[in-house]
């Protein structure tokens, strides 16, 4: 459950994020009748995040050995993929997110309510199927219920903390929010890698190199709570091969020294996302 509360609480509260500040653009134009088109392109957007959910989880589900191996190995790495980009891109662009956003609605305002539409709708649209396709991971390494439950907690936190930071003086701050979560995404990705490559080796598309490089069953058994536990959130493995070894470390490793990298780059001075009062400044 609590992979898919913190993968919904992150892309939840980005979407969050972008609806508030979508909203808070039209009021300061003095557009609200626009909000109406807003609404309908994030509900639209919803609506086939969710079929989009429904459909790859049926499909894994109904999969037989070797396909369902392979589907699930793919499924996992391309949603690490996915996650180290999503990690990438809001390390960079979370300080200037709110400035692009204003400037995109003056612009769509302008051509009509259709424009407006395709903004909320791609917005949303885009968290949304990415979530669907990280649930979907995080379903084979837990229960589906277990999965749903989170997720429905993770996106109610985030339509807390997004209500919270544009309708209160709420101060949250985005940058230490994103960090935290983002290396906790971290993890979570390198154990979708480790799993993925697991699934791989299982099937012999990838070599084990070595079958199995300890074994901890006596110590933390993989069907114990806390051994599932590990296992949703980092993949853990009572007796992994040195194949998912050798992937996990190679991913952490490098995407962590990326991050660092690329956080030396940016300038200094954080602008950090603030609202007071009501609406976004």
């Amino acid at each position: 459950m609590l992979p898919s509360y913190i993968l919904s609480l992150r892309e939840g509260l980005e979407a969050a994020l972008v609806i508030g500040i979508v909203l808070g653009a039209l009021r300061q134009m003095h557009r609200r009748n626009l909000i109406s088109a807003i609404w309908a392109g994030a509900g639209s957007a919803t609506l086939l995040s969710l079929l989009t959910a429904i459909l790859l989880t049926r499909l894994g589900l109904e999969l037989k050995d070797p396909a369902e191996a392979i589907f699930e190995g793919i499924t996992m790495l391309l949603a690490a993929g996915i996650l180290t980009w999503m990690i990438f891109w809001m390390n960079q662009r979370a300080r200037t997110m709110k400035t692009e956003l204003e400037s995109g609605v003056h612009l769509a305002s302008q051509t009509g309510t259709w424009s407006l539409f395709g903004l909320a709708f791609v917005a949303v649209l885009r968290e949304g199927v990415e979530l669907a396709l990280f649930l979907t991971a995080a379903t084979f390494s837990s229960s589906a219920p277990q999965t749903v439950l989170g997720a429905f907690l993770g996106l109610g936190t985030a339509i807390l903390l997004g209500w919270s930071f544009f309708a209160t003086t709420v101060r949250l701050d985005l940058r230490r929010f994103f960090q935290v979560t983002g290396f906790l995404l971290l993890l979570f990705a390198a154990g979708l890698v480790a799993r993925g490559v697991g699934e791989l080796v299982e099937v012999g598309w990838i070599p084990a190199l070595i079958q199995h490089v300890w074994d901890l069953g006596n110590v933390v058994s993989t069907e114990s709570g806390l051994g599932q536990t590990l296992g949703a959130l980092f993949g853990y493995s009572a007796s992994p091969s040195l194949m998912q070894v050798l992937a996990y470390a190679a991913y952490f490793v490098t995407v962590l020294l990326g991050l660092q990298a690329a956080s030396r780059k940016r300038p200094p001075e954080p602008v950090a996302l603030s609202s007071s009062g009501g609406d976004p400044a």
